[in-house]
């Protein structure tokens, strides 16, 4: 676990006196840490940010502006357009969408077209595309995704997100031709996206063997996928000579995934904020950046405290592990009977006593990025000063999902 500085609590008391909470901060020593880690563990390779676990412009656009990151990989088309109308010149979506109006904007626009990338793994949604055009006629920059997950005993077992159906490399080389058959199309890069690598902690707290076996089902994956992947990018280059970029990786497997020679470029964004759920990793350690602040308004008996609001759950599985963590004062617990509520939580623990009305608990946030759909703002934090407030997508009016 990231264990917290002991003097943090008290800077960031001090640096947010003149705000009430609810809100939400970044430290900016500890995001900038933590993006040199990023680049270092990348060893040379570029680092494309990924926006869903930013949501913040301001912040995209400072981390960009470092040495050893280049692009944003983007997680709507919507979200796609609107940063490459701000400015942004290299934008990956991530994900195969279904918005026309989107594709005929993108495709009727020559800037718009040369700035973003779409994803596809499936014939079907070229044609999706092709019927949304309108009158547009500027060509569409494509990437592949490829399966990354990891079948066992004959494929009876799946371990791993379940997004594109390309697994095998000729199935992806069979799409780059249907791409490359097609006007208006092109084919620029290849995805893949080792979730169940870069997204499992591999040294779960109290869970010695359970976390032995996610280090073994890592390297296996590793393995594996460090083989098909290269197979496959050979197979698409033998299509598509001048494939610009194949993108890899996250946070939690920059480090492995940037030794793949097929690998050109690390996809990373969580690694800026280290949320919560990056705490259970043996291969690196990160500094939590982003926290939000709760102001304690009831004190309903001994080592009791409740808080205004504080349930925001993180997506995916439902679990404890969603759950934001009461961070500091250290030693606060949620009551088992209430968890985290829509507009009051209590916490449990002899640090309550020494709370006060109006006092604040810092909070870290299960996932990245998710925190900026609570919070219009974000308070840069430097040393014990709040030294600019910037909007979150949020606050610019954008809720993309």
């Amino acid at each position: 676990m990231n264990l917290p500085a002991g003097g943090d609590r008290d800077r960031y008391d001090r640096a947010t006196a003149h705000l009430d909470a609810p809100l939400a901060i970044v430290d900016l020593a500890a995001f900038d840490a933590n993006a040199d880690d990023l680049v270092r563990r990348a060893g040379g390779k570029p680092i494309r940010v990924a926006s869903k676990s930013v949501r913040c412009r301001a912040l995209l656009e400072r981390v960009l502006a470092r040495p050893g990151f280049a692009g944003i990989m983007s997680y709507t088309l919507a979200e796609s357009i609107w940063l490459a109308r701000s400015g942004f010149e290299d934008v990956l979506l991530a994900y195969p969408s279904a918005d026309r109006a989107g594709f005929a904007e993108l495709a009727g626009d020559p800037k718009l077209a040369a700035a973003v990338t779409v994803m596809v793994d499936d014939p079907a949604q070229l044609e999706l595309i092709d019927r949304s055009r309108d009158s547009g006629t500027h060509e569409v920059r494509v990437c592949l995704e490829l399966d990354t997950a990891l079948h066992l005993f004959g494929g009876r077992v799946r371990v791993g997100a379940r997004r594109s159906p390309l697994r095998d490399p000729a199935g992806l080389a069979d799409l780059a031709r249907a791409v490359c058959a097609r006007p208006g199309f092109r084919v620029v890069g290849i995805m893949g996206y080792e979730g169940h690598v870069a997204g499992v902690g591999d040294a779960l707290a109290g869970r010695p063997l359970r976390s032995r076996v996610i280090r073994l089902m890592q390297a296996t994956a590793r393995k594996e996928l460090a083989a098909r992947r290269a197979e496959a990018v050979r197979a698409v280059r033998a299509v598509v000579p001048d494939l610009e970029f194949v993108n890899g990786g996250g946070t939690g497997s920059v480090q492995q995934t940037a030794t793949e020679d097929a690998v050109t470029e690390i996809a990373a964004g969580s690694g800026l904020y280290v949320p919560r759920l990056f705490d259970n990793y043996t291969s690196f350690r990160g500094r939590p950046a982003a926290l939000f602040a709760q102001p304690v308004v009831r004190r309903p008996g001994v080592g009791v405290v409740t808080v205004l609001g504080g349930g925001y759950p993180a997506s995916g599985a439902a679990g404890a592990d969603r759950l934001p963590e009461p961070y500091l004062p250290q030693g606060l617990r949620y009551d088992p009977q209430e968890g985290a509520g829509e507009v009051q939580t209590p916490l449990l623990g002899s640090p309550a006593d020494d709370l006060l009305i109006g006092d604040r608990v810092w909070f870290r946030h299960a996932k990245a990025g998710e925190l900026c759909e609570r919070f219009d703002a974000l308070h840069l934090v430097e040393g014990d000063r709040v030294t600019a407030t910037v909007p979150t997508y949020r606050g610019e009016g954008r809720t993309f999902l």
